[in-house]
């Protein structure tokens, strides 16, 4: 049930680009400040941050939605789908809350699938069927069993570690830069380039992975157009009821089923096209898959 999509050589990658990138930062302020301890740290804080981030992967999401873990006797419908299915794929069951949000939605997170969490808001449980959400559930559990969490938790890490070190970095060399302009030049460049190819390469692995979901989801269910119709009813209950960008919604929204924050340039979207998805799903259905 669970495929191979090489996610662990899509961990290594990413986590490797990830301390070559601060590397370079910490190089470049070695150089410019004339102390080598620069290069130590900034290894230290790619991979301390990494880890913190993989380790509290479910806490942070789970905080920034205001979720409450909720029980059997309290979403049934939810828990009879989720246990029918955790069995189906052979792994355990996740424990399940509900974000006080009316912006439909939903997500997983979790290390691995024996720490796992799936979350829905109030407002996906009032807009969907138990079909569709049957299928909205399908995908979120193989986000925990393809170990797409561990590739979310570090591409998240090192958006987030990266734009911080080269807002540190700016004011640093804006200020230092009248005593030596060639270097402050570069490490300002280095500052505001750095940071866009993190989040390029966090949208990149989010696309892509909402894709693998979604196929492996329908596999899972046998049911891709209950996928499509949900997304299809998601996309528009987030743009009438788009969630507030703040700082904390935005770090976990890349682990969400859609763009909480309605319609967004597909640039800047940690989510392919939504009419996208829902025709995979369709020719997926058509072709019998």
């Amino acid at each position: 049930m669970v495929r191979n999509h090489h996610n662990g050589l899509k961990t290594v990658a990413l986590f490797s680009g990830f301390i070559v990138v601060l590397l370079l930062i910490g190089g470049g302020l070695a150089q410019y400040t004339g102390s080598s301890a620069f290069i130590w740290l900034f290894g230290l804080i790619a991979i301390g941050t990494t880890f913190w981030s993989y380790w509290n992967s479910d806490q942070i999401a789970i905080r920034a939605m205001r979720a409450e873990e909720v029980s059997e006797s309290q979403a049934p419908g939810m828990y009879r789908i989720v246990r029918d299915l955790s069995t189906r794929a052979g792994q355990p069951m996740p424990r399940l809350y509900i974000s006080p949000t009316d912006s439909p939605n939903a997500f997983a997170t979790g290390r691995d699938p024996e720490h796992a969490a799936v979350c829905c808001t109030q407002g996906i449980l009032r807009l969907l069927d138990e079909r569709e959400l049957r299928g909205v559930l399908g995908h979120e559990l193989m986000h925990v069993y393809n170990r797409d969490i561990l590739t979310g938790s570090i591409a998240m890490a090192m958006a987030t570690v990266i734009a911080m070190v080269a807002q540190i970095v700016t004011f640093g060399s804006w200020g230092r830069g009248r005593n030596n302009q060639g270097g402050g030049l570069g490490m300002l460049v280095a500052a505001l380039i750095a940071p866009l190819a993190a989040t390029m390469i966090q949208l990149a692995i989010s696309r892509t992975r909402e894709f693998d979901a979604d196929e492996d989801g329908s596999r899972l269910t046998g049911d891709p157009l209950a996928l499509a119709s949900a997304l299809d009813k998601i996309e528009s209950g987030i743009s009438a009821r788009p969630l507030a960008q703040t700082a904390q919604l935005r770090s976990a929204s890349h682990l969400m089923i859609a763009n909480p924050f309605g319609q967004v340039a597909q640039v800047f979207s940690t989510h392919p096209p939504t009419e996208e998805r829902i025709a995979r799903l369709e020719e997926m259905a058509a072709q019998g898959r």
